[in-house]
């Protein structure tokens, strides 16, 4: 509940240039009327935050980098919003006109803010530069006009009714700070599950431009001319109009955008609780593709030679009865083991189960991992794998951590020294890891980092890699290169083919070792580990 504060005593200088201006006429009692304003600040203060959100969300997705995507948006932002707020000092004359300009640019520059970004990665060429460019752009905008609202808003209630500084101040930042509350909370739990990211920044920025216009064409409108009346409810139904239009379209905009980004033959296109799933081809012999989050994951041109190299080598050598799996939800590296002679158990961990119902339902993805999840010996857990690894109780033959590059900040915890601390400790004797490291050739560092941190959890190591994909132009964002990997155990690995085991369609003993030599030669020395709280990995 907002309480009322005492008047000033007489004499005192009208704070905020109300003396200026006088008291404003209200169409309500002055008590209604601050509790209006009020009301105006929650929900201004929600939307802000949601564009945020949207912003650091929309950016982790399309540039990677999570870390360094948020630090951009919020450290960019903040300085705005000072700007921003020094800036609007010379519009408090004119406060409920300019708080009403105000609203309905935020609405329209954060509304549309996700569709432009997501525009310029589509249709940019694939590169970071564009849409790191256009973020900065777009979090100096919204902190500008996010930073102007609270002078206006100041001069608003003050104007209702005269009161100390520091209580209105008070009010307005509470108001101001539970509405950040709702709409941080309303971001993950109702706009992101119901209505994705392009539709609920349309739907905040309709929000965010009815309660400007509202207050002011509603509370304050006898403090408007005829004439601005007129133009500020203009303006607030073309920004409304073009939301709306922008929400009607945006179905359309996303199959244009996903056809540029993944090319023409787009089968299935899906948002999970956890990433983006897209399968491109695998019908009439065109090739299969697997995406997630916009990274091309699996192609039925070449995956099969990431998958070989992966799993053969670690279930050469000794004993492989039972296989852990740590993502590998497209069912590949499962189908991988489940060829060997010997293997009586996969269990696979992955954290997002619409993947797994895909890799079970879609056929061309069913028949290119051999229907491995109809497979018996086959079970999955729904889990993340560093947690399920802390709680593991059972002991594997072969664990292979089949993850998203350590690159990604998302995945960093799953090339910490913890993690291959936890990985060794599930490992039965004479078992072995084998991790996927990223490329070589395009980021050593990282590579070599990856395997300095599993010899310091333990473990000796035999580092190789493969060559990879040539890049393919109807899949703009895919990259070409090379597959590294790292086998390791409680005693030197032997990096080596079973001549009893299945035999390999892409790889030869001699091959192998010689990429495991020339691995050698790019090795970086004195490399830091990386740990759960000093991650080493950079985007």
């Amino acid at each position: 509940m907002i309480e009322p504060h005492a008047p000033a005593p007489p004499g005192a200088p009208a704070p905020w240039g109300e003396g200026a201006l006088g008291q404003a006429r209200l169409p309500v009692r002055p008590g209604t009327g601050r509790f209006l304003v009020l009301v105006g600040v929650f929900v201004c203060a929600a939307c802000g935050l949601v564009y945020e959100l949207e912003l650091v969300a929309l950016a982790s997705y399309l540039i990677g980098d999570s870390v360094t995507q948020a630090s951009i948006v919020l450290s960019v932002m903040v300085f705005a919003m000072g700007i921003g707020s020094l800036a609007a000092k010379r519009l408090r004359c004119r406060a409920a006109a300019g708080f009403g300009a105000l609203e309905a640019a935020l609405a329209l520059v954060g509304g549309c803010s996700a569709m432009a970004l997501y525009a310029v990665f589509a249709w940019g060429g694939g590169g970071p530069g564009g849409p790191r460019c256009l973020l900065v752009v777009f979090s100096l905008a919204i902190g500008l006009l996010i930073g102007a609202e609270v002078p206006l808003l100041m001069e608003l209630i003050q104007r209702i009714r005269r009161q100390d500084a520091g209580g209105a101040v008070a009010d307005l930042f509470a108001a101001d700070y539970v509405g950040a509350l709702v709409g941080g909370l309303a971001f993950p739990f109702l706009l992101l599950p119901w209505f994705g990211q392009l539709t609920g920044a349309l739907l905040t920025g309709a929000v965010n431009a009815v309660a400007g216009g509202a207050l002011a064409l509603g509370l304050f409108r006898r403090d408007l001319s005829r004439r601005g009346r007129r133009l500020l409810l203009v303006t607030n139904v073309l920004v409304l109009a073009v939301l709306g239009t922008a929400a009607l379209l945006v179905d359309d905009f996303e199959r244009a955008a996903r056809q540029a980004m993944y090319g023409g033959q787009v089968r299935v296109a899906l948002q999970t609780g956890a990433q983006e799933v897209v399968l491109t081809g695998g019908v009439r012999g065109r090739p299969l593709a697997l995406f997630l989050d916009g990274r091309l994951r699996a192609s039925s041109r070449d995956e099969r030679r990431y998958h070989e190299a992966l799993v053969l080598p670690a279930l050469s050598g000794g004993p492989h009865a039972r296989v852990l799996v740590l993502g590998g939800g497209d069912g590949l590296a499962a189908r991988e083991a489940l060829r060997h002679p010997g293997v009586r158990r996969v269990d696979v961990v992955e954290p997002d189960p619409a993947l797994v119902r895909l890799a079970r339902s879609d056929r061309a993805l069913a028949a290119l991992n051999d229907r491995a999840f109809a497979d018996p010996r086959v079970r999955v857990r729904t889990a993340d794998a560093f947690d399920w690894l802390r709680q593991a109780r059972r002991t594997y033959d072969v664990v292979i951590a089949d993850l998203p590059e350590p690159g990604d900040t998302s995945s960093t915890k799953l090339y910490a020294q913890e993690f291959y601390g936890l990985a060794r400790r599930v490992l039965a004797p004479g078992g072995r890891l084998v991790v996927h490291a990223g490329p070589v050739a395009a980021a050593p560092r990282a590579y070599w980092t990856v395997e300095t941190t599993i010899r310091a959890a333990g473990l000796r190591t035999a580092p190789y890699r493969v060559a990879g994909r040539a890049p393919e132009p109807e899949h703009a964002h895919a990259t070409g290169g090379d597959w590294g990997f790292v086998l390791a155990a409680r005693s030197r690995p032997a990096l080596t083919l079973d001549p009893g085991g299945p035999r390999p369609r892409t790889l030869t003993r001699a091959a192998l070792g010689e990429d495991a030599r020339a691995v050698e030669r790019t090795r970086v020395r004195g490399l830091p580990v990386s740990t759960l709280v000093h991650p080493r990995y950079g985007g």
